[in-house]
C-alpha cells in the first residue's frame, strides 16, 4: 500500500485531526509497542499499520 493511500484511508475513517493523532500518539501492541508513525518510519508496510489500527479500534473488516 502506498503511503498516500494509507493517509486517505486513515483520514476517511477517523477524520484528519483524530487520524493524525492516532498515527503519531497511539501505541499499538501489534506493531511491537510502537506508534503507527514509528512503525512506518521503521519500514513496516503502511497496509500492516492500517490493519493494526483497524483491529485496535474495531473498524468493520469490510473497510480494512
Amino acid at each position: 500500500m502506498r503511503l498516500t493511500e494509507f493517509q486517505e484511508l486513515l483520514h476517511t475513517e477517523f477524520g484528519v485531526a483524530r487520524g493524525d493523532a492516532l498515527l503519531t500518539d497511539h501505541v499499538i501492541p501489534a506493531l511491537g509497542g510502537r506508534t503507527g508513525a514509528a512503525a512506518i518510519e521503521a519500514g513496516t508496510d503502511p497496509r500492516d499499520v492500517w490493519r493494526a489500527l483497524c483491529a485496535e479500534f474495531d473498524v468493520p473488516r469490510t473497510r480494512w
